[in-house]
């Protein structure tokens, strides 16, 4: 496939945007570009070889013919009149083509941000949204105390989770990796000329596996799957990325000494996952399942903490002449010898004198044995290593050793604090109706249902995991559709027979839920467990969800809600006395409460920070922000300066502008859920919408474990918001991240409306996340999938919305065209939004035949498999699912 782009064409849209491709183009890095076309170059010969000169032109027929129509209607009509004339097995070939290139073109687009980020941690000065901006900005304008006293409050708590968004088989991704991994040789200017040749080859052969891999599972996912794919990114990532931003934090705390003093930066990161433990309308992750995670989750932990151990032991080869240990390391090495004479005599004869080093080989093996429970050398707590730990630190710094004390070593000391045995906090999630139904059952004193005997087994696992692994391991049990304290009641009293220590967390998810939230925690604080807990911790933790929210109302209203329900939980809090956490329950996706995560947490109700944050990370998000290590380390940072930064006094800005922007937000929401809401309560919408959207066709891609609806009704409220939102992606719509905000914007004076995006954090996060959906959308695509439904009112209610929307966003930004003033971004959206066409074409070719009304039974398996191709390379080339 060739990318180098020749051929010059202009891309003007609907709306007047005018962009020119080769202005796109030149503007892309130099290194991107060339990597690209490298890609694009080896791809083409790996279809060439595979199908022959003829789909190799097939392809490159397609891509010209896409980029010609997006400035002209009959090159249009000409890709659908291509797309076409094609066999189905033709239009599947093409539709990997271009897939398998948009997943090598964001593998070049994620080396090029870390490469980015390397040149640009090269200058002097501290890099915007660092953790060395933010201690320099808070030292110099509130003092030492105030620094301190926020570092020793600081929290960050990503949760991963299994949400059905990753729409990437593993072993596609492992290609990926591959694909990568000679890239990187290429890039390095050490490499020899043989070096070079021999990753070109291994490039081809590499792209050449890609290309044969299948797009799409065979087989449903188990949960236990989902769990190993997350322990991919703790291996490869999360495991080194979070003790170097502790490290980056010291050092900016007191450069001149880091690395040879104790250190400053406390341990701040603490993970949690949902995978294996969320079983909120998936009756495949059972009881079994959760205690089988955490053995995953333990057994990489422990492995990650021996190899890491065994080699700092190895390295530290300073002998006891020039580095003595001090009396308590000499007595930790006569209590090893006693207790296992024959190992530990082993240890010391291959390092005789190096006294140190023979005691963390022996750490490392009392490690083993704890992954293999084996006692009685096993640890029984991460607390007892790390007393190990840190003795060995004592010892070197008493000898003067303290660079040796404070580097490789201290970086393992964070590593134990930051992921204990246990790696993620395995936090369990289930429906308030399931736990009132069960309560019922058990309280009839009869024989319970299986559903029910699965809630108790499910406390029991809870407590199988806290006798093993520490009550931290899984302590959180998260209540979806919370909406009274007796739902909370409920699971403490469903808990009594099994026992384990848990906190109840109430998850608040429509809109009157999140209203009436303080109402429910005026009775939940009268909860004898609850008191317990505030007595102890004076500090209660809160779900807000921004899916479910976001569906029901729009994002106009689903995000005013949110911060509403955020201001009024502050006011409760201080009122009452109680430190909060409040849990966001975030998708991926800009409709369903995703977007970049530093400027959301700017964008939050004053005083809501307060120093924690905690937020789910989903789906392909988890990939995203955590398979590249420079992008992990990144991404973490910044959220981290974002919280530190939000959690000065009260946010005095951002209270100056809740106060002011009030009354607009009022003015705003009405008509934006008027409309919103207009769409989807006009008569048989949800007949169309299945119609005119993949949505049903989505269940079968087998992305996830959880099923796509809550129960086995077609209604619309049982619908999950993951595929509610990948539907509109599909569609090039993406309604869900933007419906309702133009007729809301409509009520409101254009002067307050810019006044608000320049002051107001929430309002100026609105519009750009709206303002980035609606870049990749594309009228003439949506059109088409809009004509399947044979309902023009319902049509032209969405293209009056739609148009309305981009004509209001640009009026408030002042941009000629949509992301003018996101130079990147806007040349990658520019650049791929054509190829995404081709897809799109070749979807809404296999759709329409789907919609016919004689299509036998294999037929139509043929054209769903073609389909949901396509639906892998549209959200590859969009870079979102759901």
């Amino acid at each position: 496939m060739d990318r180098s782009g020749a051929r010059q064409v202009s891309t003007v849209t609907a709306h007047g945007r005018v962009k020119s491709r080769d202005v796109a183009r030149i503007e892309m890095p130099a290194a991107l570009r060339r990597e690209v076309r490298l890609l694009g170059e080896v791809l083409g010969q790996v279809l060439a070889e595979y199908g022959g000169p003829q789909l190799l032109e097939d392809v490159e027929l397609l891509r010209r013919t896409v980029i010609a129509a997006r400035d002209s209607d009959e090159d249009e009509r000409e890709a659908a009149r291509l797309v076409a004339s094609w066999s189905l097995d033709r239009a599947e070939q093409v539709a990997r083509a271009f897939t398998c290139y948009f997943q090598l073109v964001n593998l070049a687009e994620e080396r090029h941000r870390a490469r980015a980020l390397r040149e640009r941690d090269r200058g002097a000065e501290p890099l915007a949204e660092s953790l060395a901006e933010a201690v320099a900005t808070i030292r110099s304008r509130h003092g030492e105390d105030r620094l301190s006293e926020l570092l020793a409050d600081l929290l960050i708590q990503p949760v991963l989770t299994a949400h059905p968004t990753e729409s990437r088989r593993r072993a596609v991704v492992a290609a990926i990796t591959r694909v990568g991994a000679q890239l990187e040789v290429l890039d390095d200017p050490r490499a020899s000329g043989r070096d070079e040749r021999e990753a070109r080859r291994r490039l081809l052969e590499e792209i050449d596996t890609l290309w044969r891999t299948a797009q799409l599972r065979s087989t449903a996912m188990h949960p236990l799957d989902e769990v190993r794919s997350v322990m991919a990114i703790f291996d490869e990532t999360l495991f080194r990325a979070i003790p170097e931003i502790y490290r980056d934090l010291d050092a900016a705390l007191a450069p001149d000494d880091a690395g040879s003093r104790p250190p400053l930066a406390p341990a701040f990161i603490k993970l949690g996952s949902w995978v294996g433990g969320d079983r909120d309308g998936n009756a495949t992750v059972t009881a079994q399942v959760t205690v089988e995670a955490m053995e995953i989750h333990a057994d990489h932990v422990l492995r990650g903490l021996e190899a890491a151990v065994t080699r700092i032991g190895r390295a530290l080869t300073a002998d006891s002449v020039t580095t003595a240990p001090d009396q308590d390391l000499e007595s930790r090495l006569a209590a090893a010898r006693l207790a296992g004479p024959k190992r530990f005599g082993e240890i010391e004869a291959r390092s005789q004198s190096e006294l140190h080093r023979q005691y963390l080989l022996y750490v490392a093996e009392r490690i083993r044995s704890t992954r293999q429970a084996r006692e009685p050398a096993a640890y029984a707590s991460p607390a007892h290593l790390l007393e190990d730990l840190r003795a060995v630190q004592r010892s070197l710094d008493a000898a003067g050793a303290t660079r040796l004390a404070y580097g490789e070593l201290q970086n393992l000391v964070w590593q134990v604090e930051t992921f204990g045995f246990h790696l993620a906090e395995l936090e369990v999630r289930q429906h308030s109706r399931i736990h009132a139904l069960a309560l019922a059952e058990v309280k009839a004193g009869g024989p319970t249902s299986s559903q029910t005997e699965e809630v108790m087994a499910t406390f029991q696992a809870i407590k199988q995991i806290q006798d093993r692994f520490g009550a931290d391991a899984c302590r959180r049990y998260i209540v979806s559709f919370t909406q009274s304290a007796g739902d909370i009641a409920a699971v403490f009293t469903l808990a009594e027979a099994a026992g384990p220590d848990i906190e109840v967390v109430p998850l608040f998810e429509t809109v009157e839920d999140l209203r009436a939230a303080t109402d429910v925690l005026d009775g939940m604080v009268e909860l004898e467990p609850v008191k317990r807990l505030l007595r102890k911790t004076g500090r209660l933790e809160i779900m807000l969800g921004y899916s479910d929210s976001t569906k029901e109302v729009g994002p106009v209203s689903a995000s005013l809600a949110l911060y509403e329900a955020q201001a009024n939980l502050v006011r409760w809090a201080m009122k009452r006395g109680v430190r909060l956490t409040l849990f966001h329950g975030r998708g991926g996706a800009l409709g369903r409460g995703g977007g970049p995560a530093n400027r959301a947490i700017r964008a939050q109700a004053p005083g809501s920070i307060a120093g924690h944050f905690k937020v789910t990370e989903q789906g392909e998000v988890v990939f995203a922000r955590y398979s590249n290590l420079a992008i992990a380390r990144r991404h973490l940072e910044q959220v981290a300066s974002a919280v530190l930064m939000s959690s000065l006094d009260a946010g005095d800005l951002s209270q100056h502008a809740h106060q002011r922007f009030l009354d607009l937000g009022g003015r705003i929401e009405a008509p934006a859920r008027a409309a919103y809401r207009g769409l989807l309560e006009r008569p048989g919408f949800e007949e169309w919408f299945s119609r005119v959207s993949p949505v049903d066709e989505l269940g079968r891609l087998r992305l996830g474990s959880r099923p796509a609806r809550r129960s086995q009704s077609d209604r619309l409220e049982e619908l999950r918001a993951i595929p509610w939102v990948f539907a509109w992606s599909q569609m090039r719509l993406n309604i869900p991240g933007w419906y309702g905000l133009g007729s809301g914007m409509a009520a409101a004076g254009l002067a307050e409306l810019r006044d608000a995006y320049a002051e107001w954090p929430l309002f100026n996060v609105l519009i750009d996340n709206a303002e980035m959906s609606l870049a990749k959308t594309d009228r003439r695509i949506a059109e088409r999938y809009l004509a399947l439904g044979d309902r023009p009112d319902l049509s032209a209610q969405v293209l009056a919305e739609y148009d309305l929307t981009i004509d209001r966003v640009l009026a408030v930004t002042g941009h000629g065209r949509l992301l003018e003033n996101h130079r990147v971004l806007s040349w990658a959206v520019e650049l791929r939004n054509p190829y995404v066409d081709a897809l799109s074409h070749i979807q809404l070719h296999a759709l329409e035949a789907l919609r016919g009304d004689s299509v036998d039974a294999r037929r139509r398996e043929r054209l769903e498999q073609v389909l949901l191709v396509t639906v892998n390379g549209v959200a590859a080339g969009l870079q979102n699912t759901g």
